[in-house]
C-alpha cells in the first residue's frame, strides 16, 4: 500500500464525487441464504481485498458461527471497491463513501425487513473505517451534508448487537491523509471491541507508511476469536 499523499483535502475531494455518490441511494439487498436469520454479520474487507469478506472476515464470521450454539447466522459482505490507491484521493474518497452508503442501507433494510435478526457490523483495515464511520451519530465537521449519506436512526442501534473493528485505521493516521477522524456513535460504544495488534502501524497512531506485518496477525495472534467471543455473547 503506497503512502497516501496528506495534500489531498478530503472535502474538495468529495465536491468531485458527489453527482456519482447521489445515484447510489437504493437500499441494498439482503444477501444471507435465510431471508431472516437470527444473526447476520455485515463485514467491510480490507484493502486490496477480493470481493467478499476478505480473509480477517471470513475467519471472523466463521468464528461467531462456531461460537452462536444453534443460532443461524447470515453474511453480507459490504459491496464497496476497497481500493488500494491510496494516491489517488478522488478514488479514496468515493471508496470509502461507497462502502458506508451500502453499510447504511443494508443495515436499515434488514431492521426493517427482519426485525428480530441481530446484526453484528465489523471490519478490517479500510472496512473497519467503513464500519465505524457507519456508526457515526453525525457527519463529521466540514463534510457536506449533502455528499454522505445521513447517520442512521438511533433505533436502529436495537438491531445491531455487536460491531467488532480489526487494524481500523487511527485519527493521527486519518488526520495525516487529510480524512475526518472517527468517532463511534455512543449507542455503539458498549458494544464495540476495537482491535489493534501490537506493532500495527495502522491503527496504533505511529505516523502513516506501509503496514508491517502486523496489521495481518488478527487471526494468528486470537484477536478474530477474541472479537467473536464479544459479539457471540451479545447475540
Amino acid at each position: 500500500m503506497r503512502t497516501i499523499d496528506c495534500t489531498h483535502n478530503l472535502v474538495g475531494i468529495l465536491a468531485t464525487v458527489s453527482a456519482a455518490l447521489a445515484l447510489m441511494n437504493a437500499p441494498a439487498p439482503i444477501a444471507s441464504a435465510d431471508p431472516c436469520p437470527d444473526a447476520e454479520v455485515v463485514f467491510a474487507r480490507g484493502t486490496g481485498e477480493p470481493p467478499g469478506v476478505g480473509g480477517i472476515g471470513q475467519a471472523f464470521v466463521d468464528a461467531v458461527r462456531a461460537k452462536a450454539g444453534a443460532k443461524s447466522v447470515g453474511v453480507y459482505p459490504v459491496n464497496y471497491q476497497a481500493s488500494g490507491d491510496f494516491a489517488d484521493g478522488v478514488q479514496f474518497a468515493l471508496t470509502v463513501i461507497d462502502g458506508i452508503r451500502d453499510a447504511t442501507n443494508h443495515i436499515q433494510a434488514t431492521a426493517a425487513q427482519c426485525p428480530t435478526t441481530k446484526m453484528v457490523l465489523g471490519g478490517f483495515s479500510q472496512g473497519a473505517a467503513v464500519a465505524a464511520f457507519t456508526t457515526s451519530a453525525e457527519i463529521p465537521a466540514g463534510v457536506p451534508t449533502v455528499l454522505v449519506p445521513p447517520p442512521m436512526p438511533p433505533e436502529i442501534a436495537d438491531h445491531i448487537a455487536a460491531v467488532a473493528l480489526f487494524g481500523k485505521p487511527s485519527n493521527q493516521f486519518l488526520g495525516d491523509a487529510g480524512a475526518p477522524q472517527i468517532t463511534i456513535g455512543p449507542l455503539y460504544v458498549p458494544k464495540t471491541i476495537d482491535q489493534c495488534a501490537a506493532g500495527d502501524t495502522i491503527c496504533n497512531g505511529a505516523p502513516p507508511g506501509p503496514p508491517t506485518g502486523a496489521h495481518n496477525s488478527y487471526i494468528a495472534d486470537g484477536m478474530v476469536d477474541q472479537a467473536a467471543q464479544f459479539a457471540a455473547n451479545r447475540l
